[in-house]
Protein backbone atom coordinates (compact mmCIF):
# COMPACT_ATOMS: atom_id res chain seq x y z
CA UNK A 1 0.00 0.00 0.00
CA UNK A 2 1.20 3.28 -0.37
CA UNK A 3 2.21 5.54 2.30
CA UNK A 4 -0.12 8.02 3.40
CA UNK A 5 1.01 11.71 5.40
CA UNK A 6 -1.09 13.69 6.68
CA UNK A 7 -0.88 17.22 6.66
CA UNK A 8 0.68 17.67 10.10
CA UNK A 9 3.78 15.03 9.76
CA UNK A 10 4.28 16.68 6.19
CA UNK A 11 4.70 19.65 7.56
CA UNK A 12 6.63 18.46 10.50
CA UNK A 13 9.03 16.41 8.18
CA UNK A 14 9.48 19.77 5.82
CA UNK A 15 10.07 21.95 8.32
CA UNK A 16 12.87 19.40 10.00
CA UNK A 17 14.31 18.51 6.38
CA UNK A 18 14.92 22.23 6.32
CA UNK A 19 16.80 22.66 9.35
CA UNK A 20 13.58 24.70 10.72
CA UNK A 21 12.63 22.00 12.86
CA UNK A 22 14.31 22.81 16.15
CA UNK A 23 15.46 25.81 18.09
CA UNK A 24 18.07 27.27 16.13
CA UNK A 25 21.00 27.05 18.80
CA UNK A 26 23.94 25.09 19.66
CA UNK A 27 27.14 24.83 17.95
CA UNK A 28 27.58 26.46 15.22
CA UNK A 29 28.94 24.64 11.35
CA UNK A 30 28.22 27.27 8.59
CA UNK A 31 29.40 24.43 6.14
CA UNK A 32 27.32 22.04 7.82
CA UNK A 33 24.21 23.80 6.92
CA UNK A 34 24.71 25.06 3.63
CA UNK A 35 25.64 20.86 3.03
CA UNK A 36 22.55 20.30 4.53
CA UNK A 37 20.28 22.64 2.74
CA UNK A 38 22.47 22.06 -0.23
CA UNK A 39 22.85 25.70 -1.23
CA UNK A 40 21.95 29.20 0.00
CA UNK A 41 20.78 32.02 -1.80
CA UNK A 42 22.12 35.22 -2.02
CA UNK A 43 20.32 38.71 -2.92
CA UNK A 44 21.55 42.25 -2.80
CA UNK A 45 18.52 43.66 -1.01
CA UNK A 46 19.90 44.22 2.73
CA UNK A 47 16.43 45.63 4.19
CA UNK A 48 17.64 44.37 7.89
CA UNK A 49 20.15 41.83 6.65
CA UNK A 50 20.59 40.34 3.44
CA UNK A 51 18.46 36.81 2.22
CA UNK A 52 22.07 34.67 2.84
CA UNK A 53 22.82 35.65 6.21
CA UNK A 54 19.09 35.29 7.71
CA UNK A 55 18.69 31.88 6.10
CA UNK A 56 21.82 30.71 8.04
CA UNK A 57 20.97 32.69 11.11
CA UNK A 58 17.27 31.17 11.20
CA UNK A 59 19.31 27.54 11.91
CA UNK A 60 21.81 29.03 14.14
CA UNK A 61 21.10 32.31 15.95
CA UNK A 62 24.97 32.21 16.21
CA UNK A 63 25.73 33.26 12.90
CA UNK A 64 27.03 36.59 12.13
CA UNK A 65 27.15 38.19 8.69
CA UNK A 66 31.17 37.92 8.36
CA UNK A 67 31.27 34.08 8.78
CA UNK A 68 29.90 33.16 5.43
CA UNK A 69 32.20 35.33 3.17
CA UNK A 70 34.79 33.89 5.26
CA UNK A 71 33.84 30.48 3.98
CA UNK A 72 33.93 31.84 0.40
CA UNK A 73 37.21 33.69 0.23
CA UNK A 74 39.74 31.98 3.08
CA UNK A 75 38.30 28.56 3.66
CA UNK A 76 37.57 28.15 -0.30
CA UNK A 77 34.88 25.92 1.33
CA UNK A 78 32.51 27.55 -1.04
CA UNK A 79 31.73 28.60 -4.42
CA UNK A 80 29.32 30.89 -5.87
CA UNK A 81 27.29 29.83 -9.32
CA UNK A 82 23.65 29.96 -10.24
CA UNK A 83 20.54 27.54 -9.10
CA UNK A 84 17.49 29.45 -9.73
CA UNK A 85 19.49 32.53 -8.30
CA UNK A 86 22.51 33.07 -7.16
CA UNK A 87 23.63 30.99 -4.72
CA UNK A 88 26.61 29.76 -2.69
CA UNK A 89 27.13 25.48 -3.07
CA UNK A 90 29.62 23.70 -0.90
CA UNK A 91 32.92 23.45 -2.92
CA UNK A 92 33.09 19.85 -2.49
CA UNK A 93 29.47 19.73 -4.88
CA UNK A 94 32.05 21.53 -7.82
CA UNK A 95 32.64 17.80 -9.51
CA UNK A 96 28.64 17.66 -9.91
CA UNK A 97 28.13 21.43 -11.39
CA UNK A 98 30.30 20.57 -14.81
CA UNK A 99 26.99 19.85 -16.84
CA UNK A 100 25.74 22.87 -15.24
CA UNK A 101 28.12 25.25 -16.74
CA UNK A 102 27.48 23.47 -20.34
CA UNK A 103 23.79 24.15 -19.85
CA UNK A 104 24.61 27.84 -18.83
CA UNK A 105 26.91 27.94 -22.15
CA UNK A 106 24.46 27.40 -24.18
CA UNK A 107 21.59 29.20 -23.08
CA UNK A 108 23.55 32.46 -23.22
CA UNK A 109 24.39 31.71 -26.41
CA UNK A 110 21.49 31.90 -27.83
CA UNK A 111 20.30 34.38 -25.83
CA UNK A 112 19.16 38.20 -26.82
CA UNK A 113 20.71 39.86 -23.40
CA UNK A 114 24.22 38.58 -24.63
CA UNK A 115 24.40 39.78 -28.28
CA UNK A 116 26.73 42.38 -27.52
CA UNK A 117 28.97 39.59 -26.19
CA UNK A 118 32.60 40.56 -26.50
CA UNK A 119 34.73 38.23 -29.11
CA UNK A 120 36.27 35.40 -27.42
CA UNK A 121 39.39 37.32 -28.30
CA UNK A 122 38.47 40.49 -26.29
CA UNK A 123 37.65 37.86 -23.36
CA UNK A 124 40.71 36.56 -23.33
CA UNK A 125 41.90 39.92 -22.74
CA UNK A 126 39.94 40.47 -20.19
CA UNK A 127 40.88 36.83 -18.40
CA UNK A 128 44.65 38.06 -19.09
CA UNK A 129 44.55 41.39 -16.79
CA UNK A 130 42.54 39.02 -14.21
CA UNK A 131 45.44 36.39 -14.59
CA UNK A 132 47.91 39.55 -14.30
CA UNK A 133 46.35 42.19 -11.83
CA UNK A 134 44.18 39.71 -9.83
CA UNK A 135 40.47 39.77 -9.16
CA UNK A 136 38.81 42.24 -10.07
CA UNK A 137 35.26 43.69 -10.18
CA UNK A 138 33.07 44.96 -13.11
CA UNK A 139 34.55 48.79 -12.15
CA UNK A 140 37.94 47.89 -12.62
CA UNK A 141 36.70 48.11 -16.86
CA UNK A 142 35.35 51.84 -18.41
CA UNK A 143 33.39 49.92 -21.61
CA UNK A 144 30.26 51.58 -22.40
CA UNK A 145 26.45 50.21 -23.36
CA UNK A 146 26.70 50.19 -27.14
CA UNK A 147 24.76 52.49 -29.12
CA UNK A 148 22.94 49.07 -31.00
CA UNK A 149 21.37 48.80 -27.14
CA UNK A 150 19.36 52.20 -27.44
CA UNK A 151 15.88 52.13 -28.39
CA UNK A 152 14.37 55.78 -28.63
CA UNK A 153 17.07 57.21 -27.00
CA UNK A 154 16.59 54.66 -23.88
CA UNK A 155 18.84 51.81 -22.72
CA UNK A 156 17.72 48.48 -23.27
CA UNK A 157 16.37 46.83 -19.67
CA UNK A 158 18.72 44.19 -20.25
CA UNK A 159 21.70 45.63 -21.58
CA UNK A 160 24.95 45.64 -19.96
CA UNK A 161 28.31 46.97 -20.97
CA UNK A 162 30.23 44.60 -22.60
CA UNK A 163 32.91 44.03 -20.29
CA UNK A 164 30.52 42.87 -17.42
CA UNK A 165 28.86 40.79 -20.47
CA UNK A 166 32.12 38.85 -20.69
CA UNK A 167 32.96 38.42 -17.27
CA UNK A 168 29.31 37.41 -15.93
CA UNK A 169 29.45 35.04 -19.82
CA UNK A 170 32.88 33.35 -18.22
CA UNK A 171 31.80 33.02 -14.36
CA UNK A 172 28.62 31.53 -16.13
CA UNK A 173 30.27 28.65 -18.16
CA UNK A 174 33.08 29.00 -14.96
CA UNK A 175 36.19 29.76 -16.67
CA UNK A 176 35.91 32.55 -13.90
CA UNK A 177 35.19 32.05 -10.06
CA UNK A 178 34.26 34.75 -7.61
CA UNK A 179 36.78 35.28 -5.70
CA UNK A 180 35.23 37.53 -2.94
CA UNK A 181 32.54 40.32 -2.25
CA UNK A 182 33.61 43.47 -0.47
CA UNK A 183 30.02 45.36 0.25
CA UNK A 184 28.39 42.49 -1.93
CA UNK A 185 30.35 44.26 -5.24
CA UNK A 186 31.76 40.75 -6.56
CA UNK A 187 35.52 40.13 -7.51
CA UNK A 188 36.46 37.93 -10.74
CA UNK A 189 39.48 35.60 -10.85
CA UNK A 190 40.41 32.63 -12.81
CA UNK A 191 38.98 29.61 -11.88
CA UNK A 192 42.09 27.65 -11.59
CA UNK A 193 43.13 30.10 -8.81
CA UNK A 194 39.63 29.84 -6.88
CA UNK A 195 38.72 25.83 -7.40
CA UNK A 196 41.28 23.02 -5.77
CA UNK A 197 42.94 21.18 -8.31
CA UNK A 198 41.29 17.89 -7.39
CA UNK A 199 37.62 19.23 -7.70
CA UNK A 200 38.55 20.87 -11.15
CA UNK A 201 40.51 17.75 -12.69
CA UNK A 202 37.27 15.20 -11.15
CA UNK A 203 35.34 13.78 -14.04
CA UNK A 204 31.79 12.71 -13.89
CA UNK A 205 29.36 11.55 -16.91
CA UNK A 206 26.43 13.46 -17.47
CA UNK A 207 24.50 10.58 -15.99
CA UNK A 208 26.35 10.68 -12.80
CA UNK A 209 25.73 14.21 -12.12
CA UNK A 210 22.41 14.08 -12.96
CA UNK A 211 22.08 11.23 -10.69
CA UNK A 212 23.54 13.03 -7.76
CA UNK A 213 21.88 16.10 -8.65
CA UNK A 214 17.99 14.49 -8.35
CA UNK A 215 19.01 12.35 -5.44
CA UNK A 216 20.55 14.61 -3.44
CA UNK A 217 17.74 17.22 -4.31
CA UNK A 218 14.99 14.75 -3.11
CA UNK A 219 17.07 13.94 0.14
CA UNK A 220 17.01 17.30 0.92
CA UNK A 221 13.26 17.70 0.56
CA UNK A 222 12.40 14.35 1.85
CA UNK A 223 9.03 14.65 -0.33
CA UNK A 224 8.60 15.90 -3.48
CA UNK A 225 7.40 15.52 -7.01
CA UNK A 226 8.96 15.48 -10.37
CA UNK A 227 8.76 19.19 -10.63
CA UNK A 228 9.79 20.00 -7.27
CA UNK A 229 13.44 17.71 -8.19
CA UNK A 230 13.93 19.49 -11.23
CA UNK A 231 13.11 22.87 -9.59
CA UNK A 232 15.60 22.43 -6.39
CA UNK A 233 19.26 22.77 -8.21
CA UNK A 234 17.61 24.31 -12.06
CA UNK A 235 20.43 22.63 -13.15
CA UNK A 236 18.66 19.71 -14.94
CA UNK A 237 15.69 18.93 -17.53
CA UNK A 238 11.92 17.98 -16.97
CA UNK A 239 12.88 15.33 -19.77
CA UNK A 240 16.67 14.35 -17.34
CA UNK A 241 14.50 14.19 -14.40
CA UNK A 242 12.09 11.77 -15.87
CA UNK A 243 14.12 9.60 -16.72
CA UNK A 244 16.24 9.58 -13.54
CA UNK A 245 13.05 8.61 -11.81
CA UNK A 246 12.43 5.56 -14.38
CA UNK A 247 15.59 4.41 -14.12
CA UNK A 248 15.65 4.66 -9.78
CA UNK A 249 12.03 3.58 -9.26
CA UNK A 250 13.31 0.84 -6.96
CA UNK A 251 14.69 3.32 -4.71
CA UNK A 252 11.66 5.71 -5.02
CA UNK A 253 8.85 5.89 -2.16
CA UNK A 254 5.46 6.58 -3.91
CA UNK A 255 3.50 8.25 -0.89
CA UNK A 256 0.49 10.55 -0.55
CA UNK A 257 0.62 13.56 1.08
CA UNK A 258 -2.17 15.36 2.91
CA UNK A 259 -2.53 19.10 1.81
CA UNK A 260 -3.43 21.85 3.80
CA UNK A 261 -7.08 22.27 2.29
CA UNK A 262 -7.65 17.64 3.01
CA UNK A 263 -6.94 16.96 -0.56
CA UNK A 264 -4.25 14.50 -1.25
CA UNK A 265 -1.19 14.49 -3.39
CA UNK A 266 0.98 12.27 -5.25
CA UNK A 267 4.71 12.44 -4.43
CA UNK A 268 8.02 10.62 -4.04
CA UNK A 269 10.07 10.00 -0.90
CA UNK A 270 13.77 8.77 -0.52
CA UNK A 271 13.87 4.46 0.88
CA UNK A 272 14.33 5.63 4.46
CA UNK A 273 10.78 7.83 4.68
CA UNK A 274 9.71 5.99 7.95
CA UNK A 275 12.36 6.61 10.01
CA UNK A 276 12.31 10.29 8.89
CA UNK A 277 9.21 10.17 10.00
CA UNK A 278 9.98 8.81 13.55
CA UNK A 279 12.75 10.71 14.02
CA UNK A 280 11.39 14.46 12.78
CA UNK A 281 10.75 16.03 16.18
CA UNK A 282 7.72 17.80 16.74
CA UNK A 283 8.30 21.66 15.29
CA UNK A 284 9.50 24.07 17.78
CA UNK A 285 6.98 26.37 19.49
CA UNK A 286 9.68 29.59 19.18
CA UNK A 287 8.41 32.01 16.76
CA UNK A 288 10.38 32.43 14.06
CA UNK A 289 11.13 35.46 11.42
CA UNK A 290 11.64 33.54 8.06
CA UNK A 291 13.25 35.34 4.85
CA UNK A 292 10.92 35.30 1.89
CA UNK A 293 13.95 33.69 -0.03
CA UNK A 294 14.35 30.87 2.67
CA UNK A 295 14.42 27.57 1.20
CA UNK A 296 11.91 26.19 2.92
CA UNK A 297 8.98 28.87 1.51
CA UNK A 298 10.68 30.20 -1.85
CA UNK A 299 7.91 27.64 -3.92
CA UNK A 300 4.96 29.88 -3.09
CA UNK A 301 2.71 27.06 -4.67
CA UNK A 302 4.19 24.51 -2.60
CA UNK A 303 4.12 26.63 0.75
CA UNK A 304 0.27 27.41 0.12
CA UNK A 305 -0.18 23.60 -0.41
CA UNK A 306 1.16 22.50 2.23
CA UNK A 307 1.10 25.11 4.82
CA UNK A 308 -2.02 27.12 3.98
CA UNK A 309 -0.65 29.61 3.52
CA UNK A 310 -0.84 32.27 0.36
CA UNK A 311 2.38 34.38 0.62
CA UNK A 312 4.04 36.63 -1.83
CA UNK A 313 6.92 38.93 -2.18
CA UNK A 314 6.02 42.45 -3.11
CA UNK A 315 9.52 44.04 -3.87
CA UNK A 316 8.39 44.83 -7.77
CA UNK A 317 5.00 45.22 -7.17
CA UNK A 318 4.04 49.23 -6.89
CA UNK A 319 3.74 50.67 -3.80
CA UNK A 320 0.23 51.47 -4.47
CA UNK A 321 -0.94 48.38 -5.70
CA UNK A 322 0.99 46.24 -2.44
CA UNK A 323 -1.32 44.79 -0.45
CA UNK A 324 0.85 44.24 2.29
CA UNK A 325 4.31 45.96 2.34
CA UNK A 326 7.77 46.11 0.53
CA UNK A 327 9.78 43.27 2.32
CA UNK A 328 7.41 41.36 4.43
CA UNK A 329 8.44 38.27 6.71
CA UNK A 330 6.58 35.59 6.91
CA UNK A 331 6.21 34.46 10.78
CA UNK A 332 6.70 30.71 11.99
CA UNK A 333 5.18 29.57 15.08
CA UNK A 334 5.74 25.35 15.47
CA UNK A 335 4.64 23.93 12.00
CA UNK A 336 2.31 27.00 11.48
CA UNK A 337 2.66 29.99 9.72
CA UNK A 338 1.18 32.61 12.53
CA UNK A 339 1.56 36.43 10.24
CA UNK A 340 3.64 38.47 8.44
CA UNK A 341 5.93 41.81 9.71
CA UNK A 342 7.20 44.37 7.87
CA UNK A 343 10.71 45.25 9.26
CA UNK A 344 13.30 47.83 8.63
CA UNK A 345 16.67 48.45 10.04
CA UNK A 346 18.50 51.64 9.95
CA UNK A 347 22.07 50.44 11.45
CA UNK A 348 23.84 54.36 11.71
CA UNK A 349 21.00 55.23 14.11
CA UNK A 350 21.39 51.46 16.06
CA UNK A 351 17.32 50.76 15.30
CA UNK A 352 15.04 48.40 14.33
CA UNK A 353 11.70 49.24 13.06
CA UNK A 354 8.78 47.47 13.17
CA UNK A 355 6.45 48.92 10.39
CA UNK A 356 3.39 46.34 10.39
CA UNK A 357 2.27 43.70 11.84
CA UNK A 358 -0.61 41.68 10.57
CA UNK A 359 -1.72 38.10 11.79
CA UNK A 360 -3.39 35.70 9.91
CA UNK A 361 -6.88 35.66 9.88
CA UNK A 362 -7.41 32.44 11.59
CA UNK A 363 -4.56 33.36 14.57
CA UNK A 364 -5.49 34.96 17.88
CA UNK A 365 -2.68 37.25 18.74
CA UNK A 366 -2.29 36.02 22.20
CA UNK A 367 0.56 38.39 24.58
CA UNK A 368 2.53 34.86 24.47
CA UNK A 369 2.69 35.35 20.48
CA UNK A 370 3.71 39.04 21.47
CA UNK A 371 5.83 37.64 23.72
CA UNK A 372 7.81 35.51 21.72
CA UNK A 373 7.69 38.18 18.86
CA UNK A 374 9.44 40.41 21.00
CA UNK A 375 11.71 37.63 22.12
CA UNK A 376 12.66 37.34 18.32
CA UNK A 377 12.92 40.69 17.32
CA UNK A 378 15.38 41.25 20.20
CA UNK A 379 17.62 38.46 18.87
CA UNK A 380 17.28 39.66 15.35
CA UNK A 381 18.76 43.23 16.00
CA UNK A 382 21.63 41.50 17.66
CA UNK A 383 22.85 39.76 14.39
CA UNK A 384 23.17 43.20 13.08
CA UNK A 385 24.51 45.28 15.96
CA UNK A 386 21.04 47.68 16.91
CA UNK A 387 19.48 47.69 20.50
CA UNK A 388 16.90 50.05 19.92
CA UNK A 389 13.34 48.32 18.45
CA UNK A 390 10.93 51.15 17.59
CA UNK A 391 7.27 50.14 16.57
CA UNK A 392 5.42 52.39 14.09
CA UNK A 393 2.40 49.75 14.62
CA UNK A 394 0.33 48.95 17.60
CA UNK A 395 2.05 45.76 19.44
CA UNK A 396 -1.78 44.48 20.27
CA UNK A 397 -2.92 43.04 17.76
CA UNK A 398 -5.93 41.31 19.47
Amino acid sequence: MTLKINNRDARRLWLQSHGLGRAPTGDLDVLQIIKNLGFVQIDSIRNVTRAHHHILWSRNQNYREPMLWHCLSKDRSLFEHFTHDASIIPMEYYPMWAKQFRRMKKRLDASKYYRALPSPQDRETIKLRIRNEGPLCTRAFDTKVPDTEFKNGKKQMWSRPPHKLALDYMWYIGELSTSHRTNFTKFYDLSERIVPREHRVENHTDHSQINWLCTAALDRMGLANLRDIQKFWEATTNAEVKAWAERNSNQLIPVHVQAADKTWHQMFAPADIKNRLARANTATSRLRIINPFDPAIRDRKRLLRLFGFDYRIEIFVPAAKRQWGYYVYPLLEGHKFVGRIELKADRKAGILTVENLWPESNVKWTAARASKLSSELARFARLIGVKTIVWKCSQNQS
